[in-house]
């Protein structure tokens, strides 16, 4: 596949680069005297020094032949050389800003290229958003490369989205320089089903020489996964046991291992590697989500990478997992993921392979970051008004919107005062739902939170159309007292209200639609903390710190409401996800995302 992310493409400079090696022309700048870290051999080799030229690697070892009067040389004495970081699945909107202002948080800690699946937008503005998404992006260092949206909506007739893609606008993707692949393919029913539009979105991305991402969320890792497989599908990230991972590595499939701020799959996973003694050149480090907050504190690939080397993994082998092993699985091994000639020079310095502290940040042999700061600076980049008008629920939204009825599935009232109702169980810091089914009582025909026993009510309204359609369920796990809502509801991202009593749930409803989307709390009538979202309900127009700052608010917020889990964000706006077991609130009512059926909120014997 040929690169569109290189400042100049080898065929244009090969020649300069075989002089420069050859000492017959001088480098435009030399690293001198690195430890290098060798993704090719997984080796880690002191006192090597970098000729770049042309934003390329010209050579590897003594450079002191390619020193001219005016190469500027860097004195690498004391830190570690690795290719730049590249994280292999990830949605820029996680962290509600734009690309570009994720770039001024993830750039300075290491990150030099992303393969990012804005799926989040589309469902709401459809292709039209990715293409401003993208427009974005154009404006910083970051390599940020598209994996068109594949599932929008994620499974078709559970649920309303703003927008929809077809196999024909998967086709038309292809030819933009951006893009390297198809989004993860959620809809492995329909793969496996044979259904046209997910094979047909595969096939115009295979025949367009470009990798298919996926999303293989059961556990049944046989029959069914290696029929995934056969159908184009080259890498997963939804693996939560270690059993998962190595069933894909050993089917040649990409296992990315997922550390982001709310999915802590990683220190599981690692079982795979470490007591196998496998080979791990199919295994990446991914983030799929990170919070404003996780990035300005914490930082986004580096984490990730001393997350790693904390489980046990041999610090080489893992910046191959971010770099060189990344690379191969989307077809982009010539130009990324090793300090080797020829490769682009996208280059981090840190100050050790432990505490991954990175002192410089190189993309393209120009410096982007130093010392924690860019060295790119930023215009304010205006969003069209059709980006920042997402809010249309289609009427108002009252405390008494929030009574549900007690009721069988044909519309029944229940006579009894107790009846069986189906709820989702969180797992802190897993995707995963589980549905139980608890007891709960009737009163004057309606059924109630249950605060004592964490059973809250959940609500899902359509926010796009203003169809007036919405959907009631109960959740446990939060154990939370008053209401948080939210638009980032994947991945149709509708307005998500959860909470123990009506009079504040509607206030947080209410807070959202007026301000154009984001997330809210509240408790008893009063707004305790809000993080505004104007851009398709999902990003801010703000700088990352600041938002990072808002939702660090949020989150001493939801500790004083009694939810200890961490980035309960996250994982309230995982409760509307219809393609991961086991069980989902859409606006259209509750999913069994094991059959991949409707069911109804009361269990009948």
């Amino acid at each position: 596949m040929i690169n569109k992310f290189c400042k100049t493409p080898l065929w244009e400079c090969n020649r300069r680069l075989v002089r420069v090696a050859q000492g017959l022309e001088p480098a435009d700048t030399v690293i001198k005297n690195v430890q290098l870290v060798n993704t090719c051999t997984a080796e880690v080799l002191d006192g090597q020094d970098i000729a770049l030229a042309s934003g390329r690697i010209a050579y590897v070892g003594d450079a002191s032949h390619c020193i001219g009067e005016l190469t500027e040389v860097i004195d690498g004495t004391g830190l570690v050389a690795t290719p730049g970081l590249m994280d292999g699945h990830m949605h820029v909107e996680s962290s509600m800003v734009g690309v570009a202002e994720y770039a001024r948080a993830a750039v300075p800690h290491g990150t030099t290229g992303i393969y990012m699946d804005p799926h989040e937008v589309a469902n709401v503005r459809g292709l039209r958003g990715v293409a401003v998404m993208m427009e974005d992006a154009a404006r910083t260092p970051l390599k940020a490369m598209l994996t068109t949206p594949s599932c929008v909506p994620a499974i078709t007739g559970f649920e309303d989205t703003g927008a929809s893609i077809d196999a024909d606008d998967v086709e038309e993707t292809m030819k933009w320089d951006s893009c390297v692949g198809l989004g993860e393919m959620m809809n492995f029913p329909g793969v496996l089903a044979d259904d046209d539009l997910p094979l047909d979105e595969i096939n115009a991305t295979l025949r367009a020489g470009k990798t298919v991402t996926g999303h293989y969320s059961t556990p049944e890792t046989d029959r069914g996964l290696q029929a995934y497989i056969a159908s184009g599908v080259s890498c997963c990230h939804e693996s939560v046991r270690p059993e998962d991972a190595l069933a894909k590595i050993r089917c040649g499939m990409y296992a990315q291992l997922r550390y982001g701020s709310g999915w802590h799959n990683l220190p599981d996973l690692v079982e795979a590697i470490l007591n196998k003694d496998i080979d791990t050149r199919f295994c990446c480090l991914v983030s799929d989500d990170n919070h404003p907050s996780t990035m300005v504190r914490e930082g986004h690939m580096d984490r990730i990478l001393r997350k790693a080397v904390e489980l046990g993994i041999e610090p080489a082998v893992a910046v191959q997992m971010c770099t060189i092993n990344t690379a191969t699985c989307f077809g982009q091994q010539q130009d990324l993921g090793a300090i080797a000639p020829g490769k682009c020079a996208d280059i981090v310095l840190w100050d050790n392979l432990r505490d991954f502290n990175a002192q410089q940040v190189w993309i393209d042999g120009e410096l982007a970051a130093e010392a924690g700061v860019p060295t790119f600076e930023l215009d304010e980049f205006i969003w069209p008004d059709w980006m920042t008008s997402t809010m249309n629920v289609g009427f108002d939204i009252e405390p008494e919107t929030f009574c549900i009825p007690a009721v069988t599935q044909s519309g029944e009232p229940i006579a009894a005062d107790k009846c069986l109702v189906r709820v989702m169980e969180v797992t802190p810091g897993n995707t995963i739902t589980h549905e139980v089914h608890e007891e709960m009582h009737v009163a004057a025909g309606l059924l109630e939170a249950q605060p004592d026993q964490d059973l809250l009510k959940v609500f899902v309204f359509e926010r796009h159309h203003a169809t007036g359609t919405f959907a009631a369920g109960f959740a446990k796990g939060f154990g939370i007292h008053g209401a948080l809502a939210q638009t980032v509801a994947h991945d149709a991202h509708n307005l998500l209200v959860l909470g123990d009593n009506d009079e504040d749930m509607a206030l947080a409803a209410q807070t959202l639609v007026r301000c154009g989307g984001g997330e809210v709390a509240v408790q008893d009538g009063k707004v305790l903390g809000l993080v505004e979202l104007p851009v398709c309900g999902l990003m801010s127009d703000q700088h990352v710190e600041k938002v990072a700052n808002q939702v660090a608010h949020m989150e001493e917020v939801w500790k004083a409401m009694g939810c200890t889990m961490p980035s309960p964000f996250i994982t309230l706006s995982g409760l509307s996800l219809a393609c991961i077991p086991e069980l989902r609130l859409t606006d259209r009512g509750y999913v069994d995302c094991v059959r991949f059926c409707q069911v109804p909120l009361v269990v009948e014997e």
